[in-house]
This record gives structure tokens, sequence and C-alpha cells, in this order.
């Protein structure tokens, strides 16, 4: 029996047996559709899920930018759905029995330092122009190079880098136009190393006769476009290479990087709202943070009166 068939099972047992409204049932089967989409892409099935696989799904969930509540309650609902499929003789085990909960409350986001970004993309940058390389493991490198510099570029989400068209890397303008939440579009800059890169990559795919399909950043998956599992797994390895701790790096990480690096250089709070595609500002507040370690450092080195120590 196949995911999506056990699914419907467990909705119809919402319904029959504990009256849930059709809200209640549509938000269920929101949360278990996107649970299933990431088993596929790992190639699994519920019947053979594991506690991995669950903290891998609620990984993913933060590195998306879900609040802590949200991603309870979408774990919430696979719990629920994975008690019932072991309890009905569907699956051997409850494989979200050792999984705990995400802790509630606003965690500040990791934001990597100018340096590390600048030793992440020269590791990039080196593996793409290794002489040694095949063919293929250069394609590789300079698709990394290319998620990067546009990543940093443009703090894009994952889900709008990864799927971007090949016209994006073909444009003379200093901007992209995305297709964000709600389908709403927005322009966020594009720096000339990025383009360069973007160009540079592009040209690659296509010498080694990869010229069909609509993606830049094509693969074997089940939209045609690489998945946000696999830039994190190779984003990881990258990091490794410059010396950067891969447990400390993700693509989310780059896109926080991204806001705070722009306002610790005066950007206006707004703006970095706008160009990160937030519909409420709040959300963009919790970057400010950065700002205060910043006044606080500049009154413990710079005050003549500092002792030096915080």
């Amino acid at each position: 029996m196949n995911g999506a068939r056990q699914a419907s099972l467990f909705l119809d047992m919402l319904a029959a047996e504990r009256g849930a409204s059709k809200n209640t049932l549509d938000a269920y089967r929101r949360d278990l559709d996107d649970y299933l989409a990431y088993l596929r892409e790992g190639g699994a099935q519920p019947d053979t899920a594991s506690a991995a696989t669950i903290r891998g799904f609620v990984a993913g969930l933060e590195e998306r930018g879900l609040k802590a509540s949200s991603a309870a309650r979408r774990l919430s609902a696979v719990r629920q759905f994975h008690k019932f499929l072991y309890v009905e003789g569907h699956a051997p085990a409850d494989p979200t029995a050792a999984v705990s909960a995400p802790k509630r409350g606003r965690a500040l986001p990791k934001v990597l330092s100018v340096d590390q970004v600048d030793r992440l993309l020269q590791a990039a940058h080196e593996g793409a122009s290794r002489p040694e390389a095949s063919p293929a493991e250069r394609l590789r490198a300079a698709r990394m190079a290319c998620l990067l510099e546009l990543l940093y570029a443009t703090g894009l989400r994952v889900s709008e880098l990864v799927s971007l068209p090949r016209s994006a890397a073909k444009t003379r303008d200093r901007f992209l136009v995305v297709r964000g939440k709600g389908a709403k579009e927005r322009l966020v800059p594009l720096t000339d190393v990025a383009r360069d890169a973007a160009r540079a990559y592009l040209a690659l795919l296509e010498a080694q006769g990869k010229t069909a399909g609509s993606w830049l950043f094509p693969a074997d998956s089940e939209t045609g476009h690489l998945t946000r599992q696999a830039f994190a797994r190779d984003l990881k390895v990258v990091a490794s290479g410059a010396g950067l701790r891969a447990d400390t790096i993700s693509p989310h990480v780059l896109r926080h990087a991204f806001a705070s690096h722009l306002l610790q250089n005066g950007a206006d709070l707004r703006i970095v709202q706008e160009l990160l595609g937030h519909s409420d500002i709040s959300t963009t507040q919790i970057y400010t943070h950065v700002l205060d370690e910043r006044l606080k450092s500049m009154v413990r080195d710079l005050h003549p009166l500092s002792s030096g120590e915080g």
C-alpha cells in the first residue's frame, strides 16, 4: 500500500471516529502531503521510515524557515499518522516515538561572517577550476559555485533558487524577477559576480550536451530540477572543504547571511523585507539582533571608558 493510500485511510479515520471538521482535515492533508513529498524524494515510504527519517524531515522544516509552532504542528500530524499505521498493522513500528518536538520560541538564525561566506565561495570556485577534475565533477562544482553566488547575491528561498529557469542565467539586467509564495513576484538584485557564475555554469552545462529542458539546475527528480535536499547535501561537502563546520551550514543559513550582512551595512529593514519576500515585517525583524551585537561590539571596542570586557 502506497503512502497516499495510507494517508487517505488515516484521514478517513479522523473524519469517521473523531468527527474532524473539513478545516481540520484540510490542515492534516496539507501536512501529510508535505511529509509524503519528503519521503518520495528520499525514496522512502511511511512503513519503512525510521527515526532518522523523521528527524531529517523536522530539520528540513527548520531550514525552510517554518516557525517552531508550525513545525511542531506538522510533526504532530506525522506522529498521529505513524501511530495510526502501527496500531492498524500497516507498519512494523512507530518511528516518531523517539523524536522530540521542535523547541517552542523563536530561535535566532545562525549567521555566517563575511569571511566565512568568502571562504565558502572560494572553495566552490576552486572545485570548479580543478584541472584534474572529470567533466561531470567540473559541472557539479560549477553548479555549486553558481548556486552559492546566486543565493548570497539574491537571498532567494531555497525552493525559489533550485527552480530558477535557464533564462535567469542569460539576463543582462542587474535583477531577477522571482515568483515567490502566493505567486507574488518581486525583484531581487543580481551582482556581476553572480551573473558571471551563472553564465559560466550554463555554458558548461550546454557544452556537455545538456541543452534540453527549461530549468537552470536540471536533475533526475520528480520536479525535473535539483531538490533542496540534494543542494543541502552538496553544500555540506563544500563547507567541509572550506574548513567550516558542516553542521552549521545550510542553504537557509546563506539566506540569513544575505539579510544580516545587508543590515550590518546600513540597509533599511523594509528593503530587506521586500528582498526576502516576507509579507510581514515582524518576520524580518528577527535579523535586527545582528545590529544589537554590532552596537555592543562598537561600544566595547571603541568607547574610551570601556574596559574591553563584555
